[in-house]
């Protein structure tokens, strides 16, 4: 009778449970939805005779991962309009690197026509360069994939000596930025100082001193030969290139508002004029050319990523929302996004934007506003 059960309700037969795989799957289901994605960023080199849009992404397991666009839209193609992240899609990546033993914060692209490089860096203090075109030549299964790729560049952060010789722990970055200028490579460390590296020779050709906590973020001004720091310390800091000297600090926490928060993210607008800067509780834009404040914006939750997009701001933060605001502070915008925190927003020169976040989602939006895919990043594991 049992057997007979058995055949007429084959879905209730115990006989071939996998308990090992049923636990091998919750395990992983548990790893996905923890996972971040702390950047995304688009490959964008408008003269690649490819037309598909390439995206690397960042991730908290210590992955980079690069994936086609067309590929993601594909495998989500029955997204919603406003996308739910259990709706998002499990998209396998082109190829998949093992980058950092910790966290992978930050990755950005050196365009050279002929090499073009992708800088990733960590918790381990480490900043290494890929290969681009070696990443996405890969024609080994994923299954194999995750060591099989070397890095061209292996920097790490220098050490601090205390007493008796004893040296620090290795500081962490947790931005980096690149000059387009001489290629140098400038890192926004965990040790409150921000290093910058000639990566010809692999050596720190600077250190800039002075913020009193760790930074978060960094950037470059080009015509200046200036970078500009954000700090747990509440302050953005500019800094000469030439001569490692701060020239400039800028405290969006005197405002009321931003008391007790810190500076979490920075951007710098095309004509180097205008600096934003993400609390833990808004936006503050600044004049770089009066030292000027121009607008504190209150959004309710820390900006953990912003840019300029000609003369707009888009930020996301701690929110599922992608905000669009004036260099005036007035919002133009604001559309729901898969992530339900969101650490990276980037820009594709055709308008489209890509935010990322937590549980490894990326939610691709045309610059018309409507969600072309949501898809979760699969990982390393097995």
């Amino acid at each position: 009778m049992a057997a007979a059960a058995a055949t007429a309700q084959p879905g209730l037969d115990a006989r071939e449970w996998d308990e090992a795989a049923y636990r091998r799957g919750i395990l992983r289901e548990r790893d996905l939805s923890c996972r971040t994605l702390f950047r995304a960023v688009f490959y964008d080199q408008r003269d690649e005779a490819d037309p598909d849009v390439l995206l690397a992404a960042a991730s908290s397991d210590g992955s980079l991962a690069s994936f086609s666009l067309s590929s993601c839209i594909s495998s989500s193609a029955s997204a919603h309009a406003a996308p739910q992240p259990a709706a998002a899609a499990l998209v396998d990546p082109v190829c998949i690197v093992q980058a950092h033993s910790g966290p992978v914060y930050d990755a950005k692209f050196y365009n050279d026509p002929i090499q073009p490089l992708l800088f990733s860096c960590g918790d381990d203090g480490h900043i290494r360069g890929w290969r681009w075109h070696e990443m996405q030549s890969c024609l080994l299964p994923l299954s194999l994939q995750g060591d099989h790729v070397e890095p061209i560049l292996d920097l790490v952060n220098p050490q601090h000596e205390g007493p008796w010789g004893a040296r620090s722990p290795i500081p962490e970055n947790n931005a980096i930025a690149i000059s387009k200028q001489d290629g140098s490579l400038f890192a926004a460390a965990g040790d409150a100082c921000a290093y910058c590296w000639d990566v010809e020779s692999g050596k720190c050709k600077m250190t800039f001193k002075g913020h009193t906590d760790y930074l978060h973020s960094i950037a470059v001004r080009e015509a200046n030969h200036q970078v500009v720091t954000g700090s747990e310390d509440g302050t953005a800091r500019i800094w000469d290139c030439r001569s490692g000297k701060c020239t400039q600090t800028i405290r969006p926490v005197q405002n009321k508002k931003f008391e007790g928060s810190w500076v979490g993210c920075i951007a710098i607008d095309a004509s180097e004029s205008w600096l934003a800067c993400g609390t833990s509780s808004g936006i503050s834009v600044w004049s770089l050319l009066s030292n000027e404040c121009i607008f504190n914006a209150d959004c309710g939750a820390p900006v953990q990523d912003l840019l300029f997009d000609k003369n707009q701001i888009l930020a996301v933060g701690a929110e599922p929302a992608l905000s669009r605001f004036t260099i005036n502070g007035v919002v133009v915008s604001q559309i729901k996004c898969a992530p339900p925190s969101a650490f990276s927003v980037s820009m594709h020169s055709s308008g489209m934007a890509a935010v990322a976040g937590h549980g490894g989602l990326v939610d691709v939006i045309s610059g018309f506003g409507s969600h072309l895919c949501a898809f979760r990043c699969r990982g390393l594991d097995r």
